[in-house]
């Protein structure tokens, strides 16, 4: 069954009916996520951890009904993304985490919301506007301390979609930059097929150019090939969008 006929499944199951969808979860146009501290789908893109099934390629794309409370919105194929019992990498944090979203397509934004084993921790209404494409929070955790696993949820302000994103913590009792406190595991042998023959390398990535797929660039001193045709922006870095840029 495709995405597209499962996503209407769920909203059937939920009442919604199904010609409300605008947009399925896995078209190429696709939405956002947490890029930072890296959300599940950020690691499974990244190659922190392996097994992630088809959101090692589009983790801008875990869209599913409002109100729900789990890591997939309730996607069945990106499922992966729900399960605790898997060793996911955290990010030590202070009690103050600032949460940055990396949006590929600028949907008008009711909420975001923040949460914590059930509780909302912290929301940030934008009233209907249109995000940058790049949207940042700071968020209090209220003096937990210890592994936490944080929900967070994007709501758009003119469909019954949301978008979800969970963010493993480890949260110690001092602030600062958030660092990786594992060991990434390998990179996962799944990798979407290149072609044989590369394009030379276009230079140094750079804001407003408009990219084809296959094209090459290099940012910070490393390589990356574009997976996906687009014009970049300030915040759209290849080491910030795993959607669009592939390591090499």
């Amino acid at each position: 069954m495709s995405l597209k006929r499962k996503l209407a499944a769920v909203l059937a199951g939920v009442g919604i009916a199904p010609f409300l969808v605008v947009v399925s979860a896995g078209t190429a146009s696709a939405h956002g996520y947490i890029s930072s501290p890296p959300s599940r789908q950020a690691m499974c893109a990244q190659g922190r951890i392996s097994n992630c099934g088809p959101i090692v390629y589009e983790p801008q794309s875990v869209e599913g009904p409002k109100g729900q409370r789990n890591c997939h919105a309730g996607v069945s194929q990106f499922a992966q993304l729900n399960d605790d019992s898997r060793p996911w990498p955290t990010t030590a944090v202070g009690n103050n985490v600032t949460f940055n979203w990396t949006l590929t397509a600028r949907h008008a934004t009711s909420t975001w919301e923040y949460f914590v084993g059930g509780t909302k921790i912290a929301e940030f209404n934008d009233g209907g506007r249109q995000p940058a494409a790049t949207v940042t929070h700071n968020v209090s955790l209220g003096g937990r301390t210890g592994r936490i696993k944080l929900l967070a949820i994007w709501n758009i302000a003119d469909t019954p979609m949301a978008f979800y994103s969970c963010v493993d913590l480890q949260v110690g009792t001092g602030g600062g930059t958030p660092t990786s406190t594992t060991t990434p595991p390998p990179t996962s042998t799944t990798q979407p097929p290149t072609s044989t023959t590369q394009p030379p390398v276009g230079g140094t990535w750079a804001p407003n150019v408009a990219y084809s797929v296959g094209s090459q660039v290099t940012y910070g001193g490393v390589g990356y090939r574009c997976i996906q045709a687009h014009t970049s922006l300030v915040g759209w870095e290849p080491p910030n969008t795993a959607a669009l840029w592939q390591r090499i």
